[in-house]
């Protein structure tokens, strides 16, 4: 059975598809040097880098939360059997569903799915083959995405405009336009009084966050607006796949300054596990601690590089 986490009456499950060294440091952060990277792995190693592969671990997954209204599930993750570029995508089959059924839940007991954003590790399970089509995965579900992040997408499918990925629009997203379960929303939606989204854009143009309120108790999932710890340090650097690195270290300043020191839980998605964390400030930089811990991940020395 996954552990849950429980805010109010809502209860919050990762649904892992893979953790582990996956993203090269510098194919992430344009800014990294080496130096930084060195004078860094003493805390970064091995949670959160592997140095002889200079690849950062992070975890691919999505969240379900069970509401006493609804069945909701936060990104589908990789996919699979999909062609991608990157070869740990690439036609691959993971036990993702599996995983979601270990929390209690099939695929037809979903009613609501959201989208944080549209890339690729964030929608490919949104849809399976069957019947020689790909066809919604969750059948009983409304799949909710940005209007805003749809629009930016869906201009750049089937013309070769998503060389780095392969085109996973045409096959995770467009499938779901088609079958009529798809609903386009403003940036800002409400689901339920006990969850609503917010606009964090930057990284991508309709970026979500997807917050959870209920009895007193409070939670974020933050998407894509902070990748990795090192960004706790460094909050300026923009990864290169985002699409606005301006906006997206606007907003990433923002999120920290909001959230931090605040009894409201954090799930930055690709963060390893157990991935949920209190972000602290540190002067004008930021530090993290996990959920039940009461040590701080980076050490105070660490601040003075």
């Amino acid at each position: 059975m996954i552990k849950k986490i429980t805010i109010g009456d809502v209860e919050i499950y990762r649904i892992v598809e893979m953790e582990g060294p996956i993203l090269g440091v510098f194919e992430l952060f344009p800014d990294a040097t080496e130096d930084i990277i060195k004078n860094h792995q003493r805390w970064m190693v091995p949670r959160f880098y592997e140095p002889d592969s200079k690849l950062l671990r992070i975890a691919i997954q999505g969240f379900l939360l069970k509401t006493p209204r609804h069945t909701i599930l936060v990104d589908t993750c990789s996919g699979a059997l999909k062609k991608r570029k990157r070869p740990i995508f690439n036609m691959q089959n993971w036990p993702w569903l599996e995983t979601l059924s270990a929390s209690g839940v099939l695929p037809q007991g979903i009613d609501t799915v959201v989208c944080t954003h549209l890339n690729v590790d964030h929608v490919g399970w949104n849809t399976v083959w069957r019947e020689d089509h790909w066809q919604p995965t969750f059948p009983n579900a409304q799949y909710i995405i940005s209007k805003s992040d749809y629009q930016y997408w869906d201009q750049l499918a089937g013309q070769n405009h998503l060389p780095r990925t392969g085109d996973y629009i045409e096959d995770s997203v467009h499938p779901v336009y088609d079958s009529g379960k798809l609903e386009l929303v403003d940036d800002n939606h409400i689901i339920e009084e006990s969850i609503r989204l917010e606009s964090i854009p930057g990284h991508s143009p309709g970026q979500v966050a997807v917050h959870i309120n209920s009895k007193g108790e409070k939670a974020v999932i933050g998407s894509d607006v902070i990748h990795h710890p090192l960004q706790c340090l460094y909050p300026e650097w923009s990864t290169n796949f985002c699409v606005d690195k301006t906006k997206s270290r606007k907003t990433r300043r923002e999120f920290l300054e909001k959230y931090a020191d605040s009894d409201i839980l954090c799930l930055p998605s690709h963060f390893p596990s157990p991935t949920a964390v209190f972000f602290e400030r540190n002067g004008s930089l930021f530090n993290f601690r996990y959920k039940g811990d009461t040590e701080s991940i980076i050490p105070k020395d660490s601040f003075m590089i």
